[in-house]
């Protein structure tokens, strides 16, 4: 090689490595080598730049001591330097060390948590901060505390969305039950959904529904939601709002007696059922169930299977509907069975979510529910075994509930002219032509209630199930298949089929206890005999 020809292939070489750096910044991927591709983007997030039209800077407020004990903050790093590279340079990313001044990080709103440093002679405490905000234009969104990847892309990507359109992801909700309210009975979901980004409109029974919000969930009410009220729920649906119906038509008394009754049904559960599900009289009992600690009449605590509360196995879940195409399973507590019965329009589709399992059947009626009454509890098993649906959707136009009737009328009284008058508060009309909505229909209202302390492992799951159904309810369906992707090696899932189980033991004994030892042994016969035949031949040379 001429020398010449040294330095053309030597300023070759660099030009290329120059194009290559170029081009690295606009094509970039990395290798997933995780069973279900957590930390890789799916494409929603990757497709992210064809949504945004100003830049959306990310900072990432990451103390340097975190850095030292866990690599969880690195991971965090690495995820959000994908979203950077893959956004077409729309979205800029700055990790930040808040050091010793705070006060950048808190006037976001940033949590500090507290690090206890363990010495050889003392112990101390150090402030640390790993949060994140997302900005865009003059608004802006924070994740106070982030230490996961669980959920990092569902929360990043949703609240970036929710910055670009302008639309502040929202929903309402309804629980007009006197001892389960929203703030107390419902507290978990009610911190689910705000952490998940939503802001939480509590709307009173009859109060007016804004046509604006995009989703309403409704727990119980068969007994308290009057014609007003349910009027107004109706010309929301009607108007294209998507609602989540939580029901049940047995009232179990679980703050004192722990027996229950036919609930007395005023107007919501007939309207429901007129949209296409209807919620059968009875309590679902399945030999899938709970566990529960128990004290028999000797005082020797025990551990039960208590069927009223049923645990739904991941395999109950219907793969083709986005909501349940992952489904981690859910527990629930004193459910009642669905049908449906869809309107004869042809204008509604409905699908079932999830089912009991095969071995479930009915309680009809003597709602006694103490677990020390468990004998009781399979009456009635042989006529009424067999699956159940549990929770269904519904998609299209609906029939009106008040089609043809005139508006219901509720009478206040005010003060007028410093005299105490009664007056009528005037309904709106419903619309002229129905719009499409999308309804989802639970036979449960305790799913997320304080009763997940009972199984903490599932109660995730619970919440998980609930914040993806506000997520289908709002038409981001490809934010459901996000959240479908949380957590990073998934876990086995566990066998309900007592039969199917009790082979699979039997298997492993048996591979374990005989065939492979089996086959260590011939392996070392073979073995000793290849080795015997070599040392013939060499002793015959």
């Amino acid at each position: 090689m001429t020398k010449k020809q040294f330095s053309i292939l030597t300023l070759l070489s660099i030009l290329i490595m120059f194009l290559l750096i170029l081009l690295s910044r606009r094509l970039w991927f990395r290798v997933d080598l995780t069973a279900n591709k957590a930390y890789t983007l799916s494409p929603v997030s990757r497709n992210l730049h064809n949504e945004i039209d100003e830049n959306v800077r990310i900072t990432y407020y990451r103390s340097a001591k975190l850095l030292s004990f866990d690599p969880t903050s690195s991971e965090i790093t690495d995820l959000l330097r994908e979203y950077e590279a893959r956004s077409r340079g729309k979205i800029q990313v700055t990790i930040k060390d808040p050091g010793t001044d705070f006060s950048e990080a808190e006037r976001y709103g940033l949590i500090p948590q507290q690090l206890q440093n363990v010495g050889q002679d003392e112990a101390s405490f150090s402030i640390i901060f790993s949060g994140i905000v997302i900005e865009y234009l003059n608004n802006f969104e924070v994740l106070t505390w982030v230490y996961s990847l669980d959920t990092l892309e569902y929360d990043v990507t949703s609240r970036i969305r929710s910055l670009v359109s302008g639309k502040r992801r929202e929903l309402g909700v309804i629980a007009p039950e006197p001892q389960k309210t929203w703030s107390e009975y419902y507290s978990y979901l009610n911190y689910a959904f705000t952490g998940a980004g939503y802001s939480v409109v509590q709307l009173r029974p009859g109060e007016e529904i804004p046509d604006t919000l995009p989703v309403l969930f409704v727990f119980g009410g068969a007994e308290e939601l009057d014609e007003y009220s349910l009027y107004r729920i109706d010309r929301y649906i009607q108007l294209g709002g998507r609602v989540f119906f939580g029901l049940e038509s047995v009232d179990v008394d679980f703050f004192d007696t722990w027996e229950g009754r036919l609930k007395n049904d005023i107007g919501l559960l007939s309207m429901v059922s007129y949209y296409g599900i209807t919620l059968e009289q009875g309590l679902v009992m399945d030999k899938a169930s709970i566990p529960v600690p128990y004290r028999d009449y000797s005082q020797q605590l025990k551990l039960i299977r208590y069927p009223p509360w049923v645990t739904v196995m991941e395999d109950r879940g219907n793969k083709n509907h986005p909501l349940t195409t992952v489904f981690e399973g859910v527990d629930l507590f004193w459910a009642c069975p669905l049908s449906f019965t869809l309107p004869e329009t042809g204008k509604v589709k409905g699908e079932i979510l999830f089912t009991s399992s095969p071995e479930a059947w009915l309680m009809k009626d003597h709602y006694i529910l103490r677990v020390e009454e468990s004998s009781l509890f399979s009456y009635g098993a042989e006529e009424t075994m067999g699956e159940k649906i549990l929770a269904a959707s519904l998609e299209g136009v609906f029939p009106s509930w008040f089609e043809g009737v005139d508006k219901p009328k509720r009478a206040r009284v005010e003060w007028i002219d410093d005299v105490l008058e009664e007056v009528e508060d005037e309904l709106p009309p419903m619309p002229s032509e129905p719009k499409e909505s999308r309804i989802i229909v639970l036979g449960d209202v305790d799913i997320v209630s304080p009763l997940i302390e009972y199984n903490q492992v599932r109660a995730n799951a619970n919440l998980n199930f609930l914040l993806k159904a506000a997520d289908w309810l709002g038409k981001d369906d490809d934010i459901v298949g996000i959240r479908n992707r949380q957590g990073g090696t998934g876990r086995l899932n566990r066998i309900s089929d007592e039969g199917k189980r009790a082979g699979i033991i039997a298997f492993s004994r048996i591979l374990n206890i005989f065939i492979v030892p089996i086959l260590i042994v011939i392996y070392g016969i073979f073995r000793i005999m290849k080795r015997s035949r070599k040392k013939e031949h060499n002793n015959a040379l």
